[in-house]
Formats: C-alpha cells, structure tokens, sequence
C-alpha cells in the first residue's frame, strides 16, 4: 500500500511538471467547447428547445463536464507503456519488486487528481460562469465523485489492454488511432448519447464506453437510474481490470519465452 501511495504522489509530481502542457490543453478544451456549445444550441432552436431532455442549461453542462472529464479520465492519452514496449524497457518494468498493473494504475490515479485541477475544474468553472448551468442536487455529489472514479478505473482499464497489444503487434500506434476516432463518439463525447436512435443506445450501453464520460454525466444531470449506471462502470471497471490482470499474464510469458 504504501507503493501505491508513493506511486499516487509520484504520478501527480510527474504531470505538475507539465505546466505549460496543462494550460494548453486545458485552454483547447474550452475553445473546443465553445464550438460545441454553438452546435449543440443552433440544434435546441431547431427543435423548439429540447432534445431528450437535454434543454439549453443541461446541453450546456453536458458539454462543460465533457470537456473536463476528457482530461481528467485520460480519454485519449497515456500510453507510455506502449512506447516502453516497443523499445524493450519494459523489462526492466517487469524485475520491479512491484504489480506492474497496480503500479500503472495508481500512477494513473495520480495524474488524474492533477488534472482535476488543471484539466476538469477550468472547463466546468467557465461554462458554469459565461452559459447557462444545470447543477446538480447536493445528494448527487458523492455518486457523482464515485461515477468520476469509476470511470477513471473502466478508461485505465481500456487504454491498459491497448498498451498491452504493443506485445502481440510490436506496433500498436494504428490500434491507438483508431481508438481515439471512435472512443468519443461511443463514449457520449461527440453528442449526448440520447441523442442516438434507441437501438444504438441500448447496444454501446452493453460496452465499457459510456461508463468513461456519458455515464458521470448522467448521474450529475439526473438523467436515468443513477445506481443503475453506477452498477454499469462498476462491472466494466472490475471486469476490464481483471481481463488487463490476465493479459498481462500471458505478456510476460510471452517475454520470456522470446528470451526478453
């Protein structure tokens, strides 16, 4: 545990670092942000003013909370295992008297809380600010939280097995572009996933994406059965944990059987 701990604070030292790398991405995601909210509103107007029970302020905060949460769960980043893969340093991972797994994860947690402060509060403290804001119910904060940081385990999860397929591929760099197309638009980035015919919301709600950013955002919003979505994260973050634990399993015996 007290690895773990260290790893945490490590990770959080690491991305403070980055300064100038956080005050960039955080102000790209308010530009990108205001260019959502002028989409998502000229489409309100065209409908008379709600969409799936999006109305102005939740469309609104829909869009301020994504934007935080992108950098806060680590949507389309972090795959330096993959690059340590690739050149073989990755061995060196593996002699640590540590869980490889564990280790990555808690340094994950720790990047996360600075993003918190660099990468979500912004975002959100400017929309709430300059738009309309749907703020949710002081009894909604703690599921709220516990939604954010299942989220945080279910993206870790699946950015750990795309990390993971360097071993197998050697070069994974095409896998990982693809994930960052397609991830926004399954996880309820692009536009709310209400906004998808039934059939397509009940079948991306049997994957691990919308438990990353479209399902904290329906439980600050109010929208559906919060302990339902919460049920949701969990099992994708347990179920994605495990599947990483047993990947990781058969990659290192696959290093040793190449002789790495």
């Amino acid at each position: 545990m007290r690895v773990h701990a260290d790893l945490i604070i490590a990770g959080f030292r690491r991305y403070s670092t980055y300064r100038q790398a956080m005050l960039a991405g955080a102000t790209t995601n308010i530009v990108f942000g205001l260019l959502r909210i002028a989409i998502l509103t000229a489409a309100l107007k065209a409908a008379n003013g709600t969409i799936a029970d999006y109305d102005l302020a939740a469309a609104n905060s829909y869009v301020w909370l994504g934007q935080g949460l992108l950098g806060l769960v680590g949507l389309w980043g972090q795959f330096d295992l993959a690059n340590r893969i690739r050149t073989g340093d990755v061995v060196v991972d593996l002699y640590r008297p540590w869980d490889l797994h564990a280790a990555q994860l808690a340094e994950d947690v720790g990047r996360a809380g600075y993003s918190l402060l660099t990468r979500f509060l912004p975002p959100v403290v400017f929309g709430a600010i300059l738009f309309p804001f749907q703020w949710t119910e002081p009894r909604r904060w703690p599921l709220f939280l516990l939604s954010t940081a299942l989220a945080l385990v279910t993206s870790f999860g699946m950015r750990f097995l795309l990390n993971l397929s360097t071993f197998w591929l050697l070069d994974n760099r095409g896998v990982i572009a693809l994930y960052g197309v397609v991830s926004g638009m399954l996880a309820g980035l692009v536009v709310p996933l209400r906004f998808y015919p039934d059939w397509a919301v009940a079948a991306l709600w049997w994957t691990p994406f919308p438990a990353v950013l479209q399902g904290p955002i329906d439980v600050f919003l109010g929208h559906g059965d919060a302990w339902l979505t919460l049920a949701h994260q969990a099992f994708w973050a347990v179920a994605l944990y495990a599947i990483g634990h047993l990947v990781l399993r058969r990659a290192v015996r696959k290093v040793v059987i190449q002789g790495g």
